[in-house]
């Protein structure tokens, strides 16, 4: 196996149910990359992240969403192409100045071959035309065009069989804008970024919730919490049905909750506690995408810190991710929100300002989030994670999220 170079992060790509239909495979070198590969040469950095993820074997395929790589015109001939899933992979196809017959040609038989075909930083001319033909996206930067110009640039795109994915939608204003437009995708963290926090009580959907997981901390008895899960049988359910999900790995199925006590005990039914309150939001009109952003963050920041902790300690790692946004989640800040609940101080320490011994695990998670990773490298050196470690728990977290049918 070649000695992975490449950090891998992800964005998410949301249709206009704000669903995930697939991520932008983000990368970031390590400090032990060859000259070559730090070359601002984009080739070069397309090479390490297809090697990255050859060496992932199909692991990396996750449900049935989309893998968006962005790949430079050099790169289009490259044999390294032919270690993706065609299927499920969409190059973005950038630096498109001139649709030569040569590059046409090939993009068609990537095309046939089953490849997505996306075109980044497109400018339409009558040289780029061609390429209109074979494309499926078309991605459009909202910050680097101005949205004052999107409208006119949609509606002249229109013509064309393609989806319009907007980028960098960062506030949820901007969201607003390209639906009403009538952008097909967006791209950006716009729905996990808290904004005017207002709420000024805990909606219903989430207060029955907080209330057990007090309970549960407060070692309440089992009659007590089976007495309030029975209030919200929806609630049961789902339970239930997380707890002998294929993500759990039980070996018998969960009967009750009764039965959950005896088989989980306190602490392990705490945790998927927490998933019901995060994923309660999609009763309350959450984006689907932030419900799965923050799940997949719980289990990534759980993996993270395996190689250095264990027992009680990965499920605090569990609840700090999960719970690092539920600010969002709750429309308040976050320091109100511990206010209505039972947490030790290491849990709160993390989620109010990354520190105590879970915080920069839970940084390492949102810097994989962001486009630039600028923090990855630093991060991973401090917590003795190389990048083959970090690729594998991101792929693992993603995967154990579909099992789950978040």
């Amino acid at each position: 196996m070649t000695q992975e170079h490449a950090y891998i992060g992800r964005q998410p790509i949301l249709n206009r149910q704000q669903q995930i239909i697939g991520y932008e495979l983000l990368f970031r070198l390590n400090k032990d990359a060859t000259s070559a590969e730090f070359s601002s040469d984009m080739q070069a950095g397309t090479n390490v992240l297809v090697n990255t993820i050859s060496n992932m074997g199909t692991d990396w395929l996750v449900g049935s969403k989309l893998a968006f790589i962005n790949v430079a015109e050099s790169m289009l001939e490259s044999n390294f192409l032919e270690l993706l899933h065609p299927q499920r992979v969409v190059l973005e196809v950038v630096e498109t100045t001139t649709a030569t017959p040569e590059l046409i040609g090939r993009i068609k038989e990537l095309r046939n071959q089953g490849f997505g075909i996306a075109l980044d930083d497109f400018v339409l001319t009558p040289q780029t035309l061609p390429f209109m033909e074979y494309a499926n996206y078309i991605k459009l930067d909202i910050q680097q065009l101005g949205l004052p110009q999107i409208p006119a640039l949609s509606k002249e795109l229109r013509k064309y069989p393609v989806l319009q994915v907007a980028e960098k939608v960062e506030t949820k204003d901007e969201f607003k804008q390209c639906m009403d437009i009538g952008l097909d995708c967006f791209q950006g963290y716009y729905f996990a970024h808290p904004e005017t926090l207002s709420a000024k009580v805990i909606n219903p959907s989430y207060a029955n919730i907080l209330n057990l997981l007090n309970m549960l901390r407060n070692n309440a008895e089992i009659r007590d919490i089976e007495n309030a899960l029975k209030r919200d049988v929806a609630l049961s359910f789902k339970l239930l049905r997380y707890i002998n999900s294929v993500g759990f790995g039980l070996s018998c199925e969960i009967q009750s909750f009764r039965h959950a006590v005896t088989i989980l005990g306190y602490q392990k039914l705490y945790r998927w506690l927490t998933l019901l309150l995060v994923t309660a939001g999609a009763e309350t009109g959450s984006a689907p995408a932030l419900l799965k952003t923050a799940v997949t963050r719980g289990r990534l920041v759980e993996l993270l810190g395996s190689h250095l902790l264990d027992g009680q300690d990965r499920d605090n790692l569990f609840i700090v991710g999960m719970f690092s946004l539920l600010d969002v989640l709750l429309d308040m800040p976050m320091d109100r929100v511990l206010e209505t609940l039972i947490l030790p101080e290491s849990i709160s320490d993390a989620l109010l300002s990354r520190s105590n011994i879970y915080g920069p695990f839970l940084e390492l998670a949102e810097a994989c989030e962001d486009p630039d990773m600028s923090e990855v490298p630093r991060l991973c050196d401090q917590l003795q994670i190389t990048p083959e470690m970090l690729n594998r728990a991101h792929v693992q977290a993603l995967a154990w999220v579909e099992e789950l049918g978040v």
